[in-house]
């Protein structure tokens, strides 16, 4: 006998379910899988791969390396209209190398990369729920395409806005980004802000700092006197502007003057014009600690990056599947290790969250930023949180990554899934969605002309963190999962 909750569903919807239910091992291996490699962005050969052999091998079309990006590729199934597109990330970050279910700082290789935000499980939901959505497709004769874009490097804001400006979302009519969270939640409105990323290039001329100084011309110092420009700047920005920086390139030692320095910056302000302007100023503030050191600067632009903005018609469609799935059901074990954790972060202890919440009006724009930003403005989107980290734990620090290789990460990743398949399935089984959120869009951006902020002969940065991927990779080998995943 079916239970209320299947009575509830539509066919379609019940066999996607029963999917993700039934291959909760494969589920687990694919998200420590991801967890263990721990890849850096532009690095995620291991990841990439393994995805794609899994959407090749249940039937998917998968063209791998898209627009330029090694690790980045787009799965497609199905034909015609609707166009459904998902995509997300599944990159680590720097020094965030952590054991699983440790709550406490222990690295599983010292210094190495690791996730401490989730992304791992983003692309295990974003997998899973493609493969669900494919098993309905094919059983009960949907018609529609599903693509999936595998979107390398969000950790520096890299891919989508590429993937956008060679055109690879012209043909799309909705999109839906899966991001892991503590708890279901979707929002409309503007979600995230806009960010440049840009490194600031200095060069001058070496000499012995301590014999010949005045021979040299110190790239250090232009990098310094940007530094001291911007901090001067800060008064004068507006509430939505920030600024962050490192120096990723500051001479090699004390007795000799450096003739190339870099600092690599990101500006954010909530709209792209505001994040423009204040990349503008920050030129002119490098060029100023040029002439001042007698240096000259050279600007590269990474990425850029749209405010991410959440379509009402979407996200209402995610927050009925929510309600439909559900949270998941913790078990005491699970709960103990939420609450140590938190206590020993020093942040309100309060466990796992166990209610699924009505969404709210227009959502609080944020001053992360998300690179799906671009995707937002070109069609009607979501980015879609699921439960699978510890609530008021912040990411990016070792704490986050605790969770994402136990029991805690795999069940939201269940969820997870759930929600998206249905999410994918309604768009397919009710078309008029979509054309309400094509209308709805449309009325949502009125007044604003998107253009992409990437220069127009940029190209992606292929061997950004390949020096440190390369520098851990093997050590890392040694703690890969053994399991293979293998869905049914």
């Amino acid at each position: 006998m079916a239970s209320s909750h299947e009575a509830s569903n539509s066919p379609e919807k019940n066999l996607a379910e029963q999917f993700v239910e039934r291959n909760q091992q494969a589920i687990k291996a694919l998200n420590d899988s991801i967890f263990y490699f721990g890849e850096l962005g532009m690095q995620e050969f291991e990841t990439s791969k393994l995805m794609c052999d899994l959407l090749e091998k249940d039937g998917f079309s998968v063209e791998r390396g898209i627009a330029g990006f090694p690790t980045g590729f787009c799965a497609t199934y199905g034909s015609g209209e609707p166009v459904i597109a998902i995509h997300t990330e599944y990159d680590a970050n720097p020094d965030n190398s952590q054991r699983a279910g440790v709550t406490e700082q222990a690295s599983i290789v010292e210094g190495a990369p690791g996730h401490c935000e989730g992304h791992n499980v983003n692309g295990t939901v974003m997998i899973t729920g493609a493969l669900a959505a494919k098993r309905a497709m094919e059983k009960h004769g949907l018609k529609g395409t599903l693509k999936v874009f595998g979107a390398p490097a969000e950790e520096q804001l890299v891919s989508r806005p590429y993937y956008v400006r060679e055109g690879l979302f012209d043909d799309v009519d909705l999109a839906i980004t899966p991001h892991i969270g503590a708890e279901f939640g979707v929002g409309y409105g503007l979600i995230q802000s806009a960010l440049i990323s840009a490194t600031f290039t200095f060069h001058g001329e070496s000499a012995h700092a301590g014999v010949a100084p005045w021979n040299g011309r110190d790239a250090l110092d232009g990098v310094v006197l940007m530094d001291v420009g911007m901090a001067e700047y800060r008064e004068h920005m507006t509430k939505s502007m920030s600024a962050q920086r490192v120096i990723t390139n500051g001479g090699d030692q004390p007795n000799v003057i450096p003739r190339k320095a870099s600092v690599w910056w990101y500006f954010r302000d909530g709209t792209a014009e505001g994040a423009t302007k204040l990349f503008e100023r920050a030129k002119k503030i490098a060029q100023g600690a040029a002439l001042m050191s007698d240096t000259t600067v050279e600007v590269d632009v990474m990425s850029a990056v749209w405010p991410v903005r959440g379509n009402q018609t979407v996200a209402e469609l995610v927050q009925r599947e929510y309600e439909r799935v559900g949270q998941p059901h913790w078990s005491p074990e699970e709960e103990k290790l939420a609450r140590e954790l938190q206590a020993k972060a020093g942040v309100k202890v309060e466990g796992l969250r166990r209610d699924v919440h009505r969404m709210k009006g227009p959502a609080i724009q944020k001053p992360a930023a998300n690179d799906a930003g671009d995707v937002s403005w070109k069609v009607p989107m979501a980015k879609m949180y699921f439960p699978a980290n510890i609530p008021n734990i912040n990411f990016h620090h070792w704490a986050a990554g605790v969770a994402l290789g136990t029991s805690i990460a795999h069940k939201g990743a269940e969820v997870g899934a759930k929600a998206l398949a249905n999410s994918i399935i309604e768009c397919f089984l009710n078309p008029a969605i979509v054309a309400e959120a094509r209308r709805t869009h449309k009325k949502e951006i009125e007044g604003y002309e998107y253009r992409t902020m990437l220069p127009p002969d940029q190209k992606p940065p292929v061997a950004l963190n390949a020096p440190m991927m390369a520098k851990y990779r093997d050590a890392m080998r040694e703690h890969y999962v053994k399991d293979t995943p293998v869905f049914s």
